[in-house]
């Protein structure tokens, strides 16, 4: 159980997101367009999870690093799975988006 809740929520090793952004890694902020406009972190890509399956030719490169992050986690735990589900390789669950850009600074 303990496992299973790890995996879907991305609770691992401790993952460097500043070096993955630096490497190259696209941020895909999940929440809805209007809580996107609210704030976000510069550069991250706003698709909704309601429509990341329909919107996955946004992200061409399956082997590229994406971290995906919405306002607490959950949303972004959902669409790392979704990637995982269509072949893309390299997905981090950055959780809010508020703490992840803490951890890009």
């Amino acid at each position: 159980m303990i496992n299973l809740l790890k995996k879907l929520f991305g609770i691992g090793p401790a993952v460097d997101y500043a070096t993955l952004v630096k490497q190259g890694a696209t941020i895909v902020d999940v929440r809805s367009k209007g809580e996107f406009n609210g704030g976000h972190i510069k550069g991250s890509v706003n698709i909704s999870v309601e429509t990341l399956r329909n919107n996955l030719d946004k992200l061409k490169d399956k082997n590229k690093p994406i971290i995906t992050c919405c306002a607490s986690g959950m949303r972004s735990a959902s669409a790392k799975s979704i990637l995982k589900a269509n072949g893309y390789t390299q997905i981090y669950n950055g959780g809010g988006w508020n703490s992840l850009q803490n951890k890009l600074t």
